[in-house]
Formats: structure tokens, C-alpha cells, sequence
């Protein structure tokens, strides 16, 4: 058993009555009603995933095939600076018409309140507890505008901020490479994260930049939490672009001073070299201002489209090649033929250019098509992994391998995760102990978070668990065939109640909304 304090594994009953753990020892006297003999196996505390995409997906399958299977039994979503509401009018309209003709699923809520009655109401496979999003509150109160916040919207926003933690939400997260969070200035960021000073929950941030100007914005995401007194939580830390890894060491050398001078700072990361994002991650901010049509405008724009040209070949020389990108999905089901695809080979499979052939797809799906990037080192892959101060997160969503979240060649990080950091990094290549790697998938996100109850296997604490086999737990999923559970996870508890049984998936949804 291991506990999820980082503490050596030991050889222990656990007793379970109804949602908590009731005793935990070497030998325990009492009989259970229902014995289970996890012999050969490892027992977690199950796995907390501290940045994840998981939300209205749960109103579409609450099974979450691909997270239970790997051990998750909580997410966290809200992040990148997105999250449930507060929506708008329009904002509220476009989400339900999407989700209506898409899925079929009624939105009938406009913040995280109404999210979690509903979610209360229907239940789920997993816990789910959100952050609440800046650029989500930016669009709210300042609207698409391509400017800061005045003192009076910082203060509207951060008053939001405030209704939303007594609501449950579990700090606030910033998505600063996307629009309209780009278009915050640090007070602004510091308004937002003010209203958390004092309670340990994190400003988690997707930095503004990461890659050429990647120390820069670590240096603006400190600052947020020198400014502000809140806590700071870099999501999905990473040095991306061959010319950037260098950088790796002084990333993690800055948030270490930073802690030394008082500043409480931790991070995750995910176990691949590859981040998946919008294709018009391709291009620069600026580009993107004003919406889907004034982008598409600028692109066949002549006085602006030299200009967009050279800054996206800009990009592709700091990836290495136009092969470092990989169509994950297209809105439309006429370019499926795209979905998977290396944007290099494709290119050339087509006799076109690489870059008229990116204009193409961007244009014809307008603007709705998913990429896969390869910038990261394996070296510093690993090194973002073992820190003391970075825990595992997959930056993923639920998805499933038929039906309707089955749609495209998504990062395979939905479905191998944590199983990768078990199989691959421990037992493979021992990068670090099982202790450690559960530590940071358990106890170390909900001490985070303040999830009391949750992340360790002790008296009264909820019984989440998961079951392993250590010798054979691995991912499955790839790049080019992503939609693949993992094996060695045969057993997954939520609350008391099985939701993976020798391998199978129960239809059990015992899970709940949880707050700090």
C-alpha cells in the first residue's frame, strides 16, 4: 500500500464503511462483509489530475472512460483560463448551441454554481472540482476587446472571483497565450488572484509565453503572486523549441529562489514531449485579435499576410520542421482526411505548400481544428517530472474510444498519462521512486488544492483508491492510434463504490463535486 505522503509502501488492510476509510493496518481483527484480496497488487489513494479538461464532457458521457481506466478519480478542471461560466449572453448561447446540435445535451447554466447543481443532479464516474477562468471573467466583463481591464472591470472581476470561491471554485487560472487572456496587463492578473491571499488556493497560469520568451513570462507569473499574496501554480511547465531547452534548468533555478524568498510556488507537468493546442496556436497573438472572422480576415489580408507568414515560419523553424505538427481533429468532416496527419508529410503527399496548406485548413474549418506539437526534450521531460516541486497532471479530457468523444486523433495524454509516469518513468527507467510519482498524484495535488479528505489513505479520509500491478501497468495509447486504454489497472474506487472491476467499467457514478 502506498498512502500518498511520499512514504515508503507497506503491507496493510484497508477497511472501507460506506464513503471513508474506516481503519488502516498491518493485520486488521474486523471482517468485512465484502473482502478483497488485492494480492499482487499496489493500492493508491486514486489519482488527482491537477489540470484537466474534463467538465461539460461529463453532461455528454459521465462514464469517463479514459480517465477512470487510468486511475483518475478526481479532475480539475477550469483551467487555462477557461472555465464554466460566468457566461454572457453570447457566450452562454454559442455553448449551448454547440453542445445541443453536437451531443445533443441541453446547457440550461451560466456559471459554476449551476454547473455544479447539475452535475450534483446527474452524478459522475469522477470527482470533479474547477478553478475559475480569467479569460472566461475578461470576456465577461471587458469583452473581446484588445485591451486590459480598467481599475473599475479589474474590480468587477475580482468581485466574481470571490462569488466564485464560495461557490467551490479551487483558485483561478490564467490561459495567457489565448485570447482575450493575452490582453491582460499584471495588475489585472494580480486583481484577479488578490481575492485569494490568504486561503492557499493557487493562481494557476499557462504561461504567456513558452518558448522564446519563456523565462520572461515564469518572471510574470512570480510577479503575479508577489503583487497579489496568492499562491502560484505554473501549469504544464515546459521549455518548447530545440533553441529553448537550455532553459529547462534556469525554469526550475527561478521557481526554487522564488520559494526560498517566501513565495509559495509548484507546477505540473505531463510525461510526453508533445502539447496539444489549437492550430492557431500557429500564429501569432495579434493575429487572432477580434474573433474567428476578423483572424480570417488578416489572413488574406496582403498588407498583413507577409507579416503573419514570417512569424508563423518563425515558429516552425523553433519546432525543427512543419513535421512537428500533427492535425488532431477538424471541425468539419470534410477535411477528416487531415485528422492525424504530420502537416509536412501531408503537404507533400498533396503537392502543396506546407504553409498554403496550414492557410487552407485553418480557413476551410474555420478556425476550429486541434493540433499536436512536438517541442519538448525528453531530457527535460524527465527533469520537469522528478522535482520536488512539479506534480503530474495530463491536460486532458475524458474521452472514449467510440461514440461521440471518440471524434479525431487526440493527444494520447487522455489516455495514458499516469499510467505512462508508473510504467515508463518508475519501473522502466527509474527516474523515480512509485512513492514519489503517487505522491504527486495524490497527497501533494489535494494539499494543493485543500481537498481535505482526499490524496491519502488514512482513518476518515475518503476512500478513493486504485489497484495496480507495478510489473505491468502501461499506456497504450500513441500519437497515431491514441483512442487505447491502459493495461495493469484493474480496480478503481470512487467513494466507496467500484468503478473499475477486474478490469470492466461498473456503470457506477459515485462521484462529487468537491471544494476546498
Amino acid at each position: 500500500m502506498y498512502d500518498g505522503t511520499g512514504r515508503s509502501p507497506v503491507e496493510a488492510d484497508v477497511a472501507i464503511v460506506g464513503d471513508r476509510i474506516e481503519a488502516v493496518g498491518p493485520r486488521l481483527s474486523i471482517a468485512g462483509a465484502h473482502e478483497v484480496d488485492l494480492k499482487g497488487l499496489a493500492l493508491a489513494p486514486g489519482f488527482i489530475d491537477i489540470h484537466s479538461h474534463t467538465d461539460l464532457v461529463l453532461l455528454v458521457d459521465p462514464k469517463a472512460q479514459s480517465k477512470i481506466r487510468q486511475g483518475v478519480t478526481t479532475e480539475v478542471a477550469g483551467q487555462d483560463g477557461g472555465s464554466v461560466g460566468p457566461w454572457g449572453d453570447a457566450q452562454f448561447e454559442d455553448t449551448r448551441d454547440a453542445y445541443r446540435s453536437r451531443y445533443g445535451v441541453e446547457i440550461d447554466f451560466r456559471d459554476l454554481a449551476g454547473f455544479f447543481a447539475r452535475l450534483r443532479r446527474q452524478g459522475a464516474a469522477v470527482n470533479l472540482a474547477s478553478m475559475v477562468g480569467h479569460g472566461t471573467l475578461h470576456a465577461y466583463v471587458v469583452g473581446a476587446s484588445g485591451r486590459p481591464a480598467t481599475e473599475a472591470e479589474r474590480g468587477r472581476m475580482a468581485a466574481l472571483v470571490t462569488e466564485a470561491v464560495k461557490a467551490g471554485a479551487c483558485g483561478v487560472s490564467s490561459g495567457l497565450e489565448y485570447l482575450p487572456g493575452a490582453f491582460a496587463d499584471l495588475d489585472e492578473l494580480a486583481a484577479v488572484a488578490t481575492p485569494l491571499k490568504g486561503t492557499g488556493l493557487p493562481y494557476a497560469t499557462h504561461l504567456r509565453n513558452e518558448d522564446d520568451q519563456s523565462l520572461a513570462a515564469l518572471e510574470e507569473a512570480l510577479n503575479v503572486g508577489r503583487k497579489s499574496g496568492a499562491a502560484v501554480h505554473i501549469s504544464h511547465l515546459k521549455a518548447q523549441g530545440e533553441r529553448n531547452w537550455w532553459k529547462a534548468p534556469l525554469m526550475l533555478e527561478l521557481s526554487e529562489r522564488a520559494r526560498a524568498g517566501g513565495l509559495d510556488v509548484t507546477y505540473d507537468c505531463y510525461p510526453y514531449v508533445a502539447y496539444a493546442t489549437g492550430l492557431s496556436n500557429m500564429f501569432p497573438v495579434w493575429a487572432r485579435e477580434g474573433g474567428t472572422d476578423a483572424f480570417l480576415a488578416r489572413l488574406q489580408d496582403p498588407a498583413q499576410g507577409e507579416r503573419i507568414k514570417a512569424q508563423v515560419w518563425d515558429k516552425v523553424n523553433q519546432l525543427g520542421t512543419w513535421d512537428a505538427v500533427q492535425i488532431s481533429n477538424t471541425g468539419s468532416d470534410s477535411l477528416a482526411w487531415a485528422r492525424g496527419k504530420r502537416l509536412g508529410q501531408l503537404a507533400a503527399e498533396r503537392q502543396q505548400d506546407p504553409y498554403a496548406l496550414l492557410l487552407m485548413l485553418v480557413e476551410e474549418d474555420r478556425n476550429r481544428s486541434g493540433m499536436v506539437g512536438f517541442g519538448m526534450s525528453e531530457e527535460d521531460v524527465g527533469r520537469f517530472l522528478a522535482h520536488p516541486l512539479g506534480m503530474i497532471c495530463s491536460d486532458g479530457s475524458a474521452l472514449t474510444t467510440d461514440g461521440p468523444l471518440a471524434r479525431g486523433t487526440p493527444h494520447p495524454r487522455n489516455y495514458g498519462t499516469f499510467p505512462r509516469v508508473l510504467g515508463l518513468y518508475c519501473r522502466d527507467r527509474k527516474l523515480m521512486s512509485l512513492e514519489t510519482a503517487i505522491h504527486k498524484m495524490t497527497g501533494m495535488p489535494a494539499a494543493r488544492l485543500k481537498l481535505a479528505g482526499r490524496g491519502t489513505i488514512t482513518p476518515r479520509a475518503f476512500a478513493d483508491f486504485v489497484a495496480f500491478d507495478p510489473g505491468r501497468v502501461a499506456d497504450r495509447a500513441t500519437f497515431e492510434q491514441p483512442h487505447q486504454y491502459p493495461v495493469g489497472i484493474p480496480h478503481v474506487m470512487v467513494n466507496g463504490q467500484w468503478v473499475i472491476r477486474d478490469g470492466e467499467h461498473t456503470q457506477a457514478q459515485p462521484g462529487r463535486v468537491l471544494t476546498p
